[in-house]
Formats: C-alpha cells, sequence, structure tokens
C-alpha cells in the first residue's frame, strides 16, 4: 500500500496487474454490496396476510378471465366482420 502511494505520488501508473486485480476485486465487492442491500430492503417490506393474499389471488384471476372473454369476444366479432368483407 505503501509502495502504490509512492508510485503514484512519483507520478508512475501502477502496474498493469495491480491495477486488474484492484478492478477485479472492486467488481464482487459491489456485487456482494448490492446483494447486501436487496436483503436489508426486503427486511423492510411489510407482506400481505394470508387472507389479504388470496383476496388478491382471487381479484386478479377474475380480472384475467373477463379480459379473456373480451379480448376473445372482440376477435370473434373481428374475424366475422373480415370474413362479410372477404364475400
Amino acid at each position: 500500500m505503501a509502495d502504490e502511494k509512492k508510485a503514484v505520488a512519483k507520478g508512475k501508473k501502477a502496474n498493469f496487474f495491480v491495477r486488474f486485480g484492484r478492478g477485479f476485486v472492486n467488481f464482487f465487492t459491489k456485487i456482494g454490496l448490492a446483494f447486501k442491500n436487496t436483503w436489508h430492503e426486503l427486511k423492510k417490506v411489510t407482506w400481505p396476510t394470508k387472507d389479504k393474499l388470496i383476496n388478491y389471488l382471487i381479484i386478479v384471476v377474475l380480472m384475467m378471465v373477463f379480459l379473456m372473454l373480451i379480448i376473445g369476444l372482440l376477435d370473434t366479432g373481428a374475424s366475422a366482420l373480415v370474413n362479410l368483407l372477404m364475400r
């Protein structure tokens, strides 16, 4: 460490392998820090109760079925219209 400071002070660049090694270590340190921060954020989340989760699931499934029916009807109507125009 002291040698690096002396080399920088003299205006010399650090060795390629030293710079590459530092970048390599910093890369994995930053990845570890990202996972650590993610873990801390997940601890702050207020997770829904089982009852709320079931309610949300039912709402999502019903909305999917509703939208599927709407899109299916629109598709069938558009197909019928195209068939009428093609005759």
